[in-house]
């Protein structure tokens, strides 16, 4: 006998994934017509309308060169330059709007798909393809941009930023007033994240330490190849009362909304008021990875819709009908973006590969024995075939 409970969400049909419902926060349409001052919106709408032109053409000029990234390290997989490399492609305006909120001593923990994160915290784009090319173990330095390396456990990340939240809580860098000092942590998930027992926990921890973290799961619909009716009868934005703090769902293809929940929340946690969970409803426009074949398990239909709701080109809509850009700005943007993939590429056909022993190194704060006397062997046996031929 199957009982229903008056609030569980039931899964829908096969799935309509392509509406965010009434609790969603949105401020733009597919076209980027401003919509009207509801009751869901009106909490953030005083921060959106703060926004001024020049912020406007700030955000559309990231989302369009964090594509461009996106698509770079695509098309060098392909040509065997990179092992590797996971799409960011329908995403960028949750990236880019939870990116912009941070400030700077606010330290970010992504998975492995958060590139226009990066792109906001300052890490160089180039940077990102070091891992995926196989030549080191991350390419940049964690504190230096405050956005740790990239996590490729599926949400071991979400306890390292509840760790790292209660250890801010520790330096009493929470709730002192002081804009430059108070500090928040972000964690960057999927969907297919939120089924991890690593990201439960962190949940858990960090809503009885009531501390300063905001969890951003990136709803993009698919873990892989496992749909939201899969994965979960309660949307991630519900869960986050069963661990005792609120919970919000943005339209994750729209950069303003993205970014005014992001500064309520990220505010909310550096003053003090503890976690948030934001849900951003977006879509994988592209493959999981580029070793994954989406065409198996949805249908052409459902990304069709999709793409009208395309972040790009619904911020552009936004800036020409306010006047606020014209053609000589999106073509400046675009020439840059051009500039940059040839800068990203010949970065990446010029990275030097590693010396062998390296991957040895950097395991342990201090030497290990057992470390040591593995790294010995391996220098001796490669050493085994200098002038034999080999």
């Amino acid at each position: 006998m199957v009982r229903h409970h008056e609030n569980v969400v039931t899964p829908p049909g096969e799935h309509d994934i392509t509406d965010g419902g009434p609790d969603m926060v949105q401020f733009l349409d597919a076209e980027g017509n401003r919509l009207a001052t509801n009751e869901t919106n009106a909490p953030y709408a005083a921060i959106v309308e703060a926004l001024t032109p020049e912020d406007g053409r700030a955000m559309y000029r990231d989302l369009v060169l964090v594509r461009r990234v996106d698509a770079e390290g695509h098309a060098l997989q392909r040509q065997g330059e990179l092992g590797l490399w996971p799409s960011l492609l329908g995403q960028e305006a949750a990236q880019v709007g939870a990116g912009r909120a941070m400030r700077k001593q606010d330290y970010a923990f992504p998975g492995y798909r958060e590139h226009g994160v990066a792109w906001c915290k300052g890490v160089p784009p180039e940077n990102l393809l070091g891992m995926f090319r196989g030549v080191n173990n991350g390419g940049w330095d964690s504190n230096e941009n405050n956005f740790h390396l990239y996590t490729i456990v599926i949400g071991n990340q979400m306890l390292h930023a509840t760790g790292y939240a209660m250890g801010v809580q520790r330096d009493g860098a929470v709730g002192t007033g002081d804009e430059s000092r108070d500090t928040a942590v972000m964690a960057f998930t999927g969907d297919g994240g939120t089924a991890q027992g690593d990201y439960n926990e962190a949940l858990v921890f960090a809503g009885v330490a009531n501390a300063p973290v905001v969890f951003f799961v990136q709803n993009n619909q698919w873990a892989i190849s496992e749909p939201n009716y899969k994965q979960f009868r309660i949307p991630p934005y519900l869960r986050a009362r069963g661990f005792g703090f609120p919970g919000v769902r943005v339209d994750g293809n729209d950069v303003l909304a993205t970014y005014a929940v992001a500064k309520v929340a990220l505010d909310a946690a550096r003053s003090g008021q503890g976690p948030t969970l934001i849900e951003a409803f977006t879509y994988r426009m592209g493959a999981h990875t580029t070793s994954d074949d989406p065409t198996k398990y949805r249908v052409a239909a459902e990304v069709d819709i999709w793409r009208e709701k395309d972040p790009i080109k619904r911020m552009r809509g936004f800036l020409e009908t306010k006047g606020y850009a014209d053609q000589e700005f999106f073509d400046g943007v675009d020439a840059e973006a051009d500039e940059l993939a040839a800068r990203i590429r010949k970065a990446c056909q010029e990275m030097p590969d590693p010396e062998l022993p390296t991957m040895f190194d950097d395991i342990y704060v201090d030497e290990h024995p057992v470390v040591a006397a593995e790294k010995a062997e391996f220098v001796s046996y490669h050493a085994s075939f200098e002038g034999a031929g080999h």
